[in-house]
């Protein structure tokens, strides 16, 4: 199953295993359990410390198989084979179940540790999902820390009848006790913070009692890391509010035009900005969304939606963007039941069915090749007389049998009963309505600005564009803004990078020449 290298990498993994590990493995005789069985076997090999029992009489999800410490039910399940993006997510519980110590902080160990109830989590995933093995691997290890939570992971393209009678129509879908607890990607404090009660407030408190910064960034995306770091590098007081760090990065699968690296994934980018400004003294504040910016007579109150506020002599506004939306009918109705926005991480669960991608410009293309090698069928539709896609794509998306591109359409409406089952659009050249019946929709016709929390403080374009200048300078003196949430064209990770850095530094020339007397 495993091959030679991997299993070298295995094997040197699993010597910081300390506890005795079994396996209990559900089986059957299908050709799925066989990849199981042979799988586990693999690891087995690579540590005296771990033992595989099979059981083939269970009530269990099968394929599936539990790792828990000897003689313990320690509550972390695979119900599927963990490959893909999920193989470290295997090897995590491994080590994390054999008694090798988390990198997490003490203080959210014990906030775990102290937590009371009984929690049946389940994480339905897809293999090709970016998105899920953060999901999948707090879970995971909130199972290890507190013996009143169990979690399962379920690779929804193998057990589709459950994703069919649950109506999962997106990955991560995470069900609490048989109930729907959320979709998408979070994070280990934010799914702590949605079973402990009182963390919200603790946290409020927390951040209220700040001291003032010198320069306070918002936002964890290229542009707030880069800011952040040239902030502290200059010996000031650096902090960062980030509704999620690493932004909308996190949600790009492949990045191949970032200058000197020729090939990454957006997780592993967004990894590597949060450890560079972790290297600095940063106070970074992850899992916290601003709510508004006041300005002063010396200054700006920052405001967060938890309560908390903020004291800073200089802001820089670094929100990004977000994936813009059709605002037809249905759309909002169907988010998660049809409607997606991410062919990646959802993609897989369309497997055999019929589905259109709205855009084409090169995320559209891009994303109906992709699509196209899992569905029965993909109908792109572009609002503009041709497609805006670079050549090679379109040529690329040409030859594919199972596509058909339609332009001059106009989307007007998603329709469906419980989920999706077709949408309606308008011929802009006839004007006629036509319908379309298929079972998913992604959408991929842009970005829209981050910026509504300062519509009433900042000049911004009719678009939510905040307004600067060539120095990142908004219409309110000593507060930046840099990245996709400005009128800086070309949205690119690259060119959100640079113009952070340029907004800290001209933050900083504002900090020096504010402090020089009259």
């Amino acid at each position: 199953m495993l091959d030679a290298n991997i299993k070298n990498q295995l094997k040197a993994y699993l010597e910081r295993v300390t506890q005795p590990i079994e396996i209990v493995a559900s089986l059957d005789d299908s050709d799925k359990s066989r990849e199981m069985q042979a799988l586990l076997g693999d690891i087995a090999e690579q540590s005296n410390r771990i033992t595989v029992i099979e059981r083939r009489d269970d009530a269990e999800r099968k394929p599936s198989f539990a790792i828990n410490r000897a003689g313990e039910d320690t509550g972390v399940r695979f119900a599927g084979l963990p490959m893909g993006h999920e193989f470290t997510s295997l090897i995590l519980a491994l080590l994390q179940v054999g008694g090798h110590p988390p990198k997490v902080e003490q203080e959210v160990i014990d906030q775990i540790r102290a937590i009371e109830g009984t929690y049946e989590f389940e994480t339905f995933i897809s293999l090709s999902c970016h998105n899920c093995p953060d999901v999948v691997q707090a879970l995971n290890l909130m199972a290890v820390i507190n013996p009143n939570i169990r979690h399962t992971m379920i690779d929804g393209a193998l057990f589709q009848d459950e994703v069919n009678e649950r109506q999962i129509m997106a990955v991560p879908t995470v069900f609490l006790n048989g109930q729907h607890f959320g979709q998408g990607r979070m994070e280990l404090a934010e799914i702590v913070a949605k079973i402990d009660t009182g963390a919200q407030t603790r946290a409020a408190e927390k951040i209220s009692a700040k001291g003032e910064f010198d320069v306070l960034v918002v936002g964890g995306g290229p542009a707030g890391a880069a800011a952040a770091i040239y902030a502290a590098r200059k010996g000031i007081r650096t902090g960062v509010v980030a509704e999620r760090f690493g932004g909308q990065v996190t949600d790009t699968l492949a990045i191949e035009n970032f200058i000197s690296v020729k090939a990454t994934e957006g997780p592993k980018l967004a990894a590597a900005l949060e450890e560079h400004v972790k290297e600095y003294e940063v106070d970074v504040m992850n899992l916290q969304r601003a709510a508004a910016v006041i300005p002063g007579e010396r200054g700006f109150e920052v405001k967060l939606e938890n309560g908390a506020s903020l004291q800073a002599r200089t802001v820089i506004l670094a929100t990004g963007a977000r994936w813009r939306e059709m605002n037809v009918p249905g759309e909002k109705e169907f988010r998660g039941k049809g409607v997606a926005y991410c062919p990646h991480c959802d993609g897989p669960l369309f497997k055999g069915k019929r589905v259109a991608v709205i855009g084409g410009g090169n995320s559209g293309v891009e994303a109906a090749i992709d699509l196209a090698g899992i569905v029965s069928h993909v109908t792109l539709l572009e609002f503009a007389d041709s497609l805006r896609a670079d050549a090679v794509l379109q040529k690329k998306l040409a030859s594919l049998p199972n596509v058909t591109v339609i332009t001059n359409a106009q989307t007007t409406e998603v329709t469906g009963d419980a989920k999706v089952n077709g949408l309606v659009y308008k011929d802009r050249v006839s004007g006629d309505s036509q319908r379309i019946e298929l079972e998913g929709i992604f959408v991929q016709i842009g970005l829209l600005p981050n910026t509504d929390f300062v519509k009433d403080t900042v000049e911004r374009t009719r678009f939510g564009e905040i307004v600067v200048d060539a120095r990142g300078q908004t219409s309110v003196p000593g507060l930046f803004a840099a990245g996709d949430c400005t009128t800086v064209p070309f949205k690119q990770i690259v060119i959100a990078m640079g113009e952070g850095a340029k907004a800290s530094l001209a933050a900083f020339d504002h900090l020096i020449r504010e402090s020089v007397p009259a």
